[in-house]
């Protein structure tokens, strides 16, 4: 067994044992058939107002700009589904964000993971990255065979869906690499057809200036008329494309207790939420993703929703 082999055994071994989904190596190399997509997404205006998405263009596409001498990318995946959710009847927040923020805390099992390498395989460069940084981490993902990219944009797998976080380890390490795996979406619209925005324009193209997730999470001005009773009941982000998943019928709850909902966050009815003061709001999103947002940025989602109702059929 050669050194390449050996290595990553080792680093697909201790990923599992980290509590990863899934682990899936490709070589560090610029992202060709990528970079198309990424420019026409940007000219199309499709990234709205997150403009931060137009910075480092060369950055999201070489990955030896981010980590001088990068032979590999490690890419990670790791489970959020939760075991239990909200009330339907309540307005609704996004599954990933009703624990505490994966930023923290993948971000403290990836520099673990890289401590770990160091010790066991030896002194190596490198950096981790978990959705914080000029990454394409659902390309990335793509490429060493954790999934194929869903109509929805999101990565999918067979075996699980697409409620997971990626991540992902760039080194100077070299290593085997993986094979990028066949679509399996075939004729299925589910997402494209769910989408109460309409937000997804065409196979894996996501306009991000229509989508429920954007205009509750980034968007920093006023709610535009656009969503108007468009928006069902999601105060903080979307669910909906994955919801309707087929593939997601075989997601499984996670075992990460740091991802574990606040009580009221399950329980809360809409005039519980209605009536939330900065002071609940600080207890029960202490550690959360859902603080991005800000209290004055919830309660503005929540005055849009009670002005705007969704239009039941």
């Amino acid at each position: 067994m050669d050194l390449r082999n050996k290595h990553t055994n080792l680093i697909k071994q201790k990923a599992l044992e980290l509590g990863f989904l899934y682990c899936g190596i490709s070589k560090a190399a610029f992202l060709e058939e990528d970079a198309p997509r990424l420019e026409r997404w940007l000219q199309q205006g499709f990234h709205g107002e997150m403009g931060y998405m137009e910075n480092y263009f060369d950055k999201r596409l070489d990955p030896t700009l981010l980590v001088p001498g990068a032979k590999s990318v490690i890419s990670l995946a790791y489970n959020y589904f939760p075991r239990e959710q909200q009330r339907q009847d309540s307005y609704q927040i996004s599954k990933y964000a009703y624990g505490q923020d994966y930023h923290f805390v993948i971000k403290d099992l990836l520099k673990e993971f890289f401590q770990w390498i160091r010790i066991e395989i030896g002194e190596i460069d490198g950096r981790v990255f978990t959705d914080s940084a000029p990454v394409l981490d659902k390309a990335w993902a793509r490429k060493s065979g954790i999934g194929w990219i869903g109509k929805n944009s999101l990565v999918l797998t067979k075996k699980r869906g697409s409620f997971y976080f990626l991540a992902e380890i760039i080194s100077d390490l070299e290593l085997e690499y993986d094979a990028a795996v066949t679509d399996h979406c075939g004729s299925c619209s589910a997402c494209i057809d769910a989408c109460p925005t309409q937000a997804i324009e065409a196979p894996q193209v996501v306009n991000a200036s229509k989508c429920i997730s954007y205009a509750t999470i980034e968007l920093r001005s006023e709610i535009p008329e656009f969503f108007r009773n468009k928006m069902e009941d999601w105060m903080f982000g979307c669910d909906i494309c994955q919801d309707v998943c087929p593939w997601n019928r075989f997601s499984e709850p996670h075992f990460q207790e740091k991802f574990n909902p606040d009580k009221n966050i399950l329980n809360f009815s809409k005039n519980e939420w209605n009536e939330l003061s900065q002071e609940l709001f600080n207890e029960i999103f202490k550690k959360s993703a859902v603080k991005r947002t800000k209290y004055t940025g919830l309660m503005r989602n929540i005055e849009f929703l009670k002005e705007n109702p969704k239009i039941e059929d």
